[in-house]
């Protein structure tokens, strides 16, 4: 994730900007494509009491305030949950009790309020559903106010701005009011509101309905609003659906995304539960560009495309949709850089970090409009070209693919270590961008063992497990296309890179591999979760390994819900810290795919079942971007961390990475062959069902079944050429 230095405070406050409001109620999420929506519980837009609350497209709020009164007073809350695949928003309400000359008139519970949203194709549909179950008619007013304050995301984000551009008049028809507003960027901006039937009264801040209602009779109201983002002063987004439309056509596009993924069951109610919330809010944060489906890193903050967070995200669900894989090496080769750009910490062959589309972006008020300030996007890109060759057997996107993979590989033989030592590092860079480069990019996460913030250049040591990895993929592909000298020079590299971190990074007085090497190339003597994410990529010594899992599982490393960022103990720990104590589902799947890699799966067990348990104490059974980490308490659930995001796109896949290193799921493309090597099940499942899972244009359904003492593996049914095998 990217943070931002805020002026006001020097650059010990580079984070969202927190008010104890945030923490305040559920936040209810909708998403489709580049436009997102927060609502309270009520399913009300109340940006005055949650800061962050609204519908935003494009990096803009389009939506400030919207919100529902009945009589004047706010309906009674019966119930308010997202649906399981996160198509609609569905709020029950009812009437509070209703007054006359000092005696009730209309008590509580007469009247039921069924309001529904959805978001489809940048607009948000609404539908309000009146019933009356009194015995008699009753007379009422429903008030409908909403405002648009047309704030970049960063403007909500606490970032403040010399000057804005300019609100224009709103314009109102009977049916419908258009909120305008002109950008410093020449872009025009509208919300365009239309209700259906027309209020009886409507002004540009509210719509009015007056109605009389006889008994066991209902009323329902459609309330459209339109993101519209223009150069021209008069346009059109073309006719609106009615919410039925738009939620057949929304149903339509769920049904495809589900379609690409292999599907999977168990014999636990609640785990099916959770993998149909991950799943549905994977297909909610994929959105379609031209080069194909994409990740978005997460709601509300980070709903864009991310290098680093798309590239793990699509390695987590590489195993059962490849596709998602194929989109995000698409974009990244289309966005990669090619010149030399500091603003943008930009360098040939270096992979996009983020990209964003707001009015300040385009005003360049913050460099993220397309920015590369990352370290490990880069081999992180050729790993997953790696994995996805693997996966596919794809020999044709791949070569595709091969001058952008050459020009990845450049990038870190020449821009990524410029001292030549063999290790990919970074230097901190100026005011309004990124101090660290790596996973953990807050400004106080890397640090010696005093507490001293480390000096760049830095080299991470799970970066290095990176380019190792990025070495022995750029040599696999390189050998399929006839590459031979590179594929000997690329292994070379691996080879040695594999050996000056063994001497450089180890730590035996830790039992750890050193957080980082310094500008002066220090190590710095920390224990954090980074060290674990070595074995990703099968660096680390088998010893090693052994240390490095017993020593993260101990007490001061794994708080019971999973392993923290930063061990307790150490000079900057803080259970509440961004970087420094809390514990990230991502990182935890990551850490164990490499456990995983070495055999070590009862490690693999403990880490999965405390992601689980921490999966069901979560609203939603919605995993968020990371949560506290604070020791597991009997009775209690983990701690959410303030300003999270949720959801978000690589926690959720979180939960197939960790299935895969569970069953040591291994899905070989180009020979056609289902692997399980050495597999197992936690302890809260006992029998788990992967239907279509895909090699090319065969499939097989596979049924696995955890026993006394051990797994059976068996094959329901198989389509087209297909092998499946067993290695205990």
């Amino acid at each position: 994730m990217e943070w931002f230095v805020d002026e006001r405070h020097g650059s010990d406050a580079s984070h969202v900007l927190a008010d104890a409001k945030l923490a305040e109620g559920r936040v209810r999420v909708l998403k489709h494509g580049d436009t997102f929506a927060l609502f309270d519980e009520y399913g009300d837009i109340r940006s005055q009491d949650n800061g962050e609350s609204g519908m935003y497209h494009d990096g803009t709020r389009f939506l400030s305030r919207f919100l529902l009164e009945f009589q004047g007073m706010r309906p009674f809350l019966l119930s308010s949950t997202v649906r399981d695949d996160n198509d609609q928003l569905v709020v029950a309400l009812t009437n509070p009790d209703l007054c006359r000359d000092g005696r009730i008139c209309v008590p509580l519970g007469s009247l039921h309020l069924s309001w529904r949203k959805l978001l489809w194709r940048g607009v948000l549909h609404q539908e309000l559903q009146i019933e009356n179950h009194a015995t008699k008619p009753v007379e009422f007013a429903i008030a409908m106010h909403f405002a648009a304050d047309f704030a970049d995301i960063y403007e909500v984000r606490g970032m403040r701005r010399q000057r804005r551009g300019q609100d224009l008049d709103p314009e109102l028809t009977p049916a419908g009011v258009t909120l305008r507003y002109r950008g410093l960027d020449e872009v025009a901006r509208h919300s365009m509101l239309r209700f259906t039937p027309a209020p009886d009264e409507l002004t540009a801040a509210r719509a009015t309905f007056h109605l009389s209602m006889p008994p066991r009779h209902s009323a329902s109201f459609h309330v459209a609003a339109r993101c519209e983002t223009c150069r021209q002063r008069n346009s059109t987004g073309g006719p609106l659906l009615s919410f039925e439309q738009a939620r057949a056509e929304l149903r339509t596009d769920l049904e495809s995304q589900a379609a690409q993924y292999a599907r999977i069951e168990s014999d636990s109610g609640q785990f099916n539960a959770l993998l149909r919330r991950t799943t549905a809010d994977l297909h909610m944060l994929t959105t379609v560009l031209p080069t194909g489906p994409y990740p978005y890193a997460g709601v509300p903050w980070f709903n864009t495309p991310f290098g680093r967070d798309g590239i793990i995200t699509a390695l987590d669900c590489l195993w059962l949709n490849p596709s998602l894989a194929r989109g995000v090496l698409a974009y990244l080769a289309k966005t990669q850089a090619t010149d030399i750009i500091p603003e943008q910490d930009a360098e040939p062959g270096k992979i996009l970090h983020e990209t964003r589309n707001g009015e300040m972006a385009a005003m360049g008020e913050m460099p993220f409009a397309r920015y590369y300030g990352s370290v490990d996007a880069t081999p992180l890109y050729v790993v997953l070209a790696g994995a996805y060759y693997e996966r596919t057997g794809d020999r044709q996107f791949i070569e595709v693919l091969w001058p952008n993979i050459e020009a990845a590989i450049g990038w870190m033989a020449r821009f990524g270590d410029p001292d030549r030592d063999g290790f990919l590092e970074y230097r901190g860079n100026g005011r309004n961008r990124l101090a660290h480069q790596g996973w953990k990019d807050s400004d106080d996460a890397i640090f010696h063992e005093d507490g001293e913030p480390a000096r760049g250049p830095i080299a991470l040591c799970e970066v290095q497990a990176y380019a190792y990895g990025a070495w022995l993929a750029a040599a696999g592909i390189a050998s399929a296309l006839g590459h031979q000298e590179l594929t000997v020079k690329f292994r070379g590299h691996a080879k040695a890179l594999r050996e000056r971190f063994e001497e450089a990074f180890w730590c035996e007085g830790l039992s750890l591999y050193a957080l980082a090497l310094d500008g002066k190339k220090r190590p710095c003597r920390v224990r954090t979760s980074n060290a674990g994410q070595c074995l990703l990529t099968g660096m680390v010594r088998m010893d090693r390994a052994e240390t490095v899992t017993e020593t993260l599982l101990r007490p001061e490393s794994f708080s019971g819900w999973g392993i923290r960022t930063l061990a307790m103990g150490e000079p900057r720990y803080n259970p509440m810290g961004y970087h420094t104590g809390t514990v990230w589902p991502h990182d935890n799947a990551l850490i164990a795919s490499g456990m995983a890699s070495y055999g070590l799966g009862p490690a693999v067990l403990r880490i999965f079942t405390g992601f689980f348990d921490a999966a069901m104490a979560c609203d939603l059974n919605r995993v968020p971007e990371l949560f506290c980490g604070f020791k597991r308490e009997p009775g209690e659930g983990p701690i959410p961390y303030p300003v999270a995001c949720a959801p978000q796109a690589w926690s959720a896949a979180a939960l197939f990475l960790l299935l895969q290193s569970c069953l040591g799921l291994i899905v070989n493309g180009p020979d056609r062959k289902v692997v399980f090597k050495r597999p197992s099940l936690p302890p809260f499942l006992q029998q788990v069902t992967i239907s279509n899972l895909t090699v090319g244009d065969a499939a097989a359904d596979v049924m696995i079944v955890r026993h006394e003492e051990d797994i059976s593996v068996h094959v329901v049914r198989e389509r087209g050429e297909i092998e499946v095998v067993v290695l205990p």
